[in-house]
């Protein structure tokens, strides 16, 4: 956001569902008649598969610890991201997340034949 709030960029629209807190100013894709257009950045944590349910567990409590903490909060903020609410900051609602992402975007992935590398 920094670049927009010193005025070196000018930001047309968001592409999330609903405004951002951080520039409620900028309008969505929707309501400048563009519907549908969601993307979203969100970053995650994974750990390797078989990781004991005790150790996801520990993981996520600190993580959950420090994006509960003010000075986070700011500075996520500041960057114009998003904290998910508490309920969303679960394992398993990530997971969750993680796949409908997935199978948002992977029609869009091998239409333009994308691969690993």
């Amino acid at each position: 956001m920094a670049p927009v709030r010193s005025g070196q960029l000018k930001a047309y629209a968001v592409l999330g569902k609903t405004r951002t807190p951080s520039a409620p100013e900028i309008p969505t894709a929707d309501e400048l008649g563009v519907p549908a257009l969601h993307v979203t950045f969100w970053f995650g944590l994974w750990a390797p598969k078989g990781t004991p349910r005790p150790i996801i567990e520990r993981l996520n409590a600190a993580v959950t610890e420090a994006l509960g903490d003010p000075a986070v909060q700011k500075r996520i903020a500041e960057l114009g991201a998003e904290i998910p609410t508490r309920e969303q900051q679960t394992a398993e609602a990530f997971g969750a997340f993680h796949k409908a992402e997935v199978d948002k975007w992977w029609p869009f992935i091998n239409s333009a034949g994308i691969k690993a590398e």
